[in-house]
């Protein structure tokens, strides 16, 4: 066992004493935040029509911009200190800027960095989509930037901090590719936290590869990432599991036999979630009668869902992707509740509690964590103080992917050296979702979790995700 297993109690001891009172429980619990995803996506969703795509100067910083649309007066006043080198003033702003809201995981890495000012440090970068996808690439950031402020109050004298390089490639391969090859030129920057699909981080794992540059991605869970590369790391389990979990559920909890499978032709995740799940349930017996592209054209939820009743479907799977939320709706709307639904992790989103209502209630999803199997862990009680409320599945991913990334670097600080200690048999490392080691593909070896919408307050749609025992 790693030495640093036992750094997550010590890790929330230490949150503990910093005395963060007031924490107010948000009515969307674990999305954080009622209305930020939606106001988000739009905001940001209008932005990019209008606007030509930025430099890749624009989309990296440790402190000197905001990568986030309209920062506040408070915390432009912090990234211009820390951009003058004066970081004392920029760390009195980005508090200020945190009290008025605390939700805002930039400002909170931005402070952090800050408070570091000129000493020697270390650099990982976190790339999260912040531009296009908005919300969920602010979970990827109160997931890291949670890890750094634990991992920078466990340094003792002679450690080196860490300071986070956050980089935007707004989910785009192409994008992507450009700023893997920008970070690869960094000598400084040790390690990678990213990226979030898996069609992105498959488009730039080869370039980190040629680099010599450690990546892990704690979103990504196409089984084509498997041994693609020896400096390609997941703290997430990969769509095997998830297949295997959602087919074994079909099978002999349902006691289904017929699936409809709906998925994204353009998704590296639909795509290989759609695979893996028809293998699993032919391999026990079952069939998938009929598969429907979610990105077609012609696509009509309508009348596939008669076809299904008159081609004696007993469920329908939904391995959707995010870009695919709506047409994965009208799936739902359609089939009335006439069939059990079972979907993949892109399906855990907001959007589907808002819209679905009552026709998705009973949807059956499979994440690779669910904050209520936790609630009382460290790590879910320390995170209530930072944000004010539940974190979701891929914020405690990216904890797990940079405390991996930070301890692997304290070991060994290189890129070699890091890829080398995560590669070792014995690594292990404590992180949000319990232990943390990976197999010779570079893999998590951590079975997926049910959760099915249920009718509850948690969140503000009426609706909420409830694991399934």
């Amino acid at each position: 066992m790693h030495r640093f297993t036992n750094y997550k109690f010590e890790i929330i001891l230490l949150l503990c004493s910093i005395g963060l009172i007031g924490v107010v429980f948000l009515g969307i619990s674990e999305f954080v935040q009622p209305g930020l995803f939606s106001s988000n996506v739009e905001r940001t969703s209008n932005q990019a029509q209008s606007n030509p795509k930025p430099s890749l100067e624009n989309r990296l910083s440790d402190g000197t911009r905001s990568l986030l649309p309209e920062p506040s007066q408070l915390k432009q006043q912090g990234i211009s200190a820390y951009s003058r080198g004066n970081y004392a003033q920029a760390v009195t702003a980005f508090e200020a800027a945190l009290k008025a809201d605390r939700n805002d995981p930039e400002t909170f890495i931005y402070l952090n960095n800050a408070r570091i000012a000129d000493r020697d440090h270390h650099t990982l970068a976190v790339i999260a989509p912040v531009g296009e996808v908005g919300e969920i690439g602010l979970e990827i950031l109160r997931g890291a930037g949670q890890a750094q402020q634990d991992l920078n109050r466990l340094a003792d004298t002679e450690s080196v901090p860490i300071k986070i390089l956050i980089v935007n490639d707004d989910n785009d391969a192409d994008i992507a590719q450009l700023l893997a090859q920008s970070l690869v030129n960094q000598p400084d920057v040790l390690g990678v936290l990213g990226h979030y699909s898996s069609g992105v981080t498959l488009a730039a794992a080869p370039i980190y590869n040629r680099g010599k540059l450690p990546m892990m991605s704690a979103i990504s869970t196409s089984v084509q990432l498997s041994g693609l590369s020896p400096y390609v790391f997941r703290t997430v389990p990969s769509d095997s599991f998830a297949a295997a979990t959602l087919a074994r559920y079909m099978l002999k909890d349902l006691g289904s036999q017929k699936a409809v499978l709906y998925y994204d032709s353009n998704s590296a995740y639909s795509l290989s979630l759609k695979s893996e799940f028809s293998t699993s349930v032919f391999s026990d017996g079952g069939e998938v009668i009929t598969e429907y592209d979610l990105a077609a054209p012609q696509f009509n939820a309508r009348k596939q869902i008669e076809t299904a009743k008159e081609q004696g479907a007993d469920v329908i799977m939904l391995a959707s992707s995010t870009d695919t939320l709506k047409p994965s709706l009208e799936v739902i709307a359609a089939a009335q509740q006439q069939f059990p639904l079972l979907g993949g992790d892109d399906l855990y989103h907001p959007e589907i509690l808002k819209e679905g209502g009552e026709n998705a209630e009973g949807l059956v999803v499979a994440v690779p964590w669910h904050v209520l199997s936790d609630a009382d862990s460290e790590f879910v009680q320390a995170s209530r103080q930072l944000w004010g409320g539940d974190v979701s599945w891929r914020t405690a991913m990216a904890y797990d992917a940079f405390v991996a990334l930070g301890l692997a670097r304290e070991q060994a600080p290189s890129r070699e050296g890091i890829q080398a200690t995560l590669a070792e048999t014995n690594f292990s490392v404590q992180g949000a979702t319990g232990e943390v080691h990976f197999l010779p593909s570079g893999d998590r070896n951590r079975a997926a979790q049910l959760v099915q919408i249920q009718s509850g307050q948690r969140s503000s749609f009426g609706f909420d995700f409830i694991p399934l025992d």
